[in-house]
């Protein structure tokens, strides 16, 4: 399963004047995706602060901010020469700069810390860059340590190939040869030893279950490249999309995603208007079945809805009153519901620190209920008071786990019961039939080579089910018109769309589905070690796609989310993503 992925037209931000911003004088470092940007801020004599902001990843800078505001602790600015805005708060010390960059529509989290003083450099400072292998997917590390006047190290993290970005380190210790330090966000920690030559670091990286990871030197540091764009056309009818397609996919079909070298096949499947077009690209097949990762998470959301119109729970009703008698003590306070899980603000961590797969290639097949319940009796419930939005397979895997315990069931066959059955989605499963086992599309790794598929037990409702573009076509024609569909699903599906919170400038969330402003787009996206999966649709516009790739995310970025955007802004006219990097 992935993360969900914001994607952003990035640009290069600079000169920015700011009014009455006490103690704000400095240098500020922060990312934005793959972009390094340095903000330096110093206070004009009439106590007024001025400031520029560069992108040294694209060399730019002097672009001017403007609507410049300061209330209290809440700053923020717009970039009107690359249609941008900035807002976030201002800590009490000045010394973090904390909220998201919108632009396009779209929205991404934009953190500043401000720089430490620095000192003279430490046998450890510099860039580190090392792989983690865990869950089947091999995982670019990189580690930024600076040194302070003080002799204080610093350090962030970088999670390259899952596009997480200066993650902060806390407990940073530098004594002798031996390093560690902390990173608070994934409740990691990283311990090892500083070679003799000082160009290696050896060590093990602990989040849950230990793992090596391994360090090198870097002379620069690395980055994700920003997407590339081609030129805005006419809106194209999902009739004429076909001819286009094969245009802008053919190098990716010679020597990118979809190269013979590296097996990698798609189906794609478009509605418009009630008429359907499948396709398909590469060695798959038009009714081939993958694994579609997280958009799982939106089936478990219509389930939620569901039992809700059956009278069989409420959106508030506590997780904790659909588990074993005695798993976990109620809290004191406020309890962590249903609808938190849903919408992803439970202030569940991503994962459980419990989660030790005997099998690296299929990370989820053995971790039962029993583990889940034995993580959470020893967190609780509590909902924390300022949870804000945390993207959390746990909370999804534990909702649809308590959703079947409500009705006495397992999850596919509560699956099957409340929608592939109703909606007579016969190639949407967990468990393949020997039929359908022969239309599974060989899945493949970030590296080209076949991959195991993922079973799931307990964490299910986060990622389990297999299909094809068709059966998914027909799921998303469910969205647009849930008026045509049986039972009770025409008023849980409307359920499911309501808007429940905001996730950033341009961005909310529904029940799971996430929902871009501007476009009007609801979307979900997934991945898992062997496929990788994108699918949006627009009541609007009575348009929907899905994109269903054999691969799994690369690297750089998602071929599956860049494929769907694509071919949402070719039907809407927009400018497109790039289909080869």
């Amino acid at each position: 399963m992935t993360l969900v992925r914001l994607s952003l037209a990035l640009a290069a931000l600079a000169m920015c004047s700011f009014a009455q911003a006490p103690n704000l004088s400095g240098d500020y470092s922060g990312t934005l995706g793959p972009l390094h940007l340095n903000l330096h801020l110093k206070q004009s004599g009439a106590g007024s602060l001025e400031g520029t902001l560069d992108s040294p990843d694209q060399g730019a800078k002097g672009l001017p901010c403007a609507n410049i505001k300061l209330e209290g602790a809440n700053l923020s600015f717009d970039v009107p020469s690359v249609n941008g805005n900035w807002k976030g708060t201002v800590t009490s010390d000045a010394a973090t700069l904390s909220g998201n960059w919108s632009q396009g529509g779209q929205s991404a989290p934009l953190n500043f810390n401000k720089d430490q003083p620095a000192g003279k450099p430490s046998k450890v400072d510099g860039v580190w860059l090392g792989t983690l292998e865990a869950g089947g997917q091999h995982l670019r590390i990189q580690v930024n340590l600076k040194s302070d006047v003080t002799g204080k190290e610093h350090c962030t993290l970088d999670s390259l190939d899952q596009g997480a970005i200066g993650l902060p380190c806390d407990n940073v210790k530098f004594e002798g040869n031996k390093l560690s330090f902390d990173v608070p966000s994934v409740h990691g920690n990283w311990s090892g030893t500083l070679s003799e030559d000082a160009n290696q670091l050896t060590g093990t990286w602990s989040q849950g279950k230990p793992l090596p990871l391994n360090l090198t030197r870097q002379k620069a540091a690395a980055g994700i490249k920003p997407p590339s764009y081609e030129a805005a056309m006419a809106p194209i009818a999902a009739a004429d999309l076909k001819p286009v397609l094969d245009r802008d996919l053919a190098q990716a079909l010679q020597t990118g995603a979809l190269s013979p070298a590296t097996g990698g096949g798609v189906a794609i499947g478009v509605v418009q208007h009630g008429k359907r077009y499948v396709w398909s690209y590469g060695p798959v097949k038009e009714d081939s079945i993958f694994e579609i990762g997280s958009i799982t998470k939106t089936f478990t959301g219509l389930i939620l809805a569901q039992m809700v119109e059956q009278k069989k729970v409420t959106l508030e009703t506590p997780v904790r009153e659909l588990l074993p008698a005695n798993t976990v003590p109620k809290p004191n306070g406020p309890e962590i519901t249903l609808l938190d899980l849903a919408t992803q603000h439970s202030g569940l961590p991503r994962m459980p620190d419990n989660f030790h797969p005997a099998d690296p290639s299929n990370p989820y097949a053995d971790y039962t209920a029993e583990n889940l319940y034995e993580f959470i009796a020893k967190i609780g419930l509590a909902r924390p008071s300022n949870a804000s939005f945390g993207y959390s397979n746990l909370g999804l895997g534990l909702l649809g786990q308590a959703l079947a315990n409500c009705e006495h069931t397992t999850y596919p066959e509560l699956l099957a019961h409340e929608v592939t059955g109703p909606l007579a989605m016969h190639d949407t499963v967990i468990k393949l039939s020997p039929e359908l086992q022969q239309r599974f599309a060989l899945g493949h790794d970030s590296t080209h080579h076949p991959a195991h598929a993922w079973d799931l037990d307990a964490l299910a409702g986060a990622g389990a089910i297999r299909s094809s573009a068709g059966d998914m076509l027909t799921y998303l024609e469910a969205q647009l018109h849930p008026e045509k569909t049986p039972g009770t699903l025409p008023q849980s599906i409307p359920l499911t769309h309501q808007l429940r919170s905001d996730i950033g400038p341009g961005m909310k969330i529904a029940l799971v589905w996430l929902y871009n402003e501007k476009t009007g787009d609801y979307w979900h996206n997934g991945g898992t070690g062997g496929y990788s999966s994108f699918a949006y649709f627009n009541p609007r516009e009575d348009t929907a796609a899905v994109v269903l790739f054999n691969t799994t995310v690369s690297p750089e970025s998602s071929f599956a989310d860049r494929l769907g955007e694509h071919i949402a802004e070719r039907l809407a006219g927009r400018k497109a993503v790039s289909l080869f990097e």
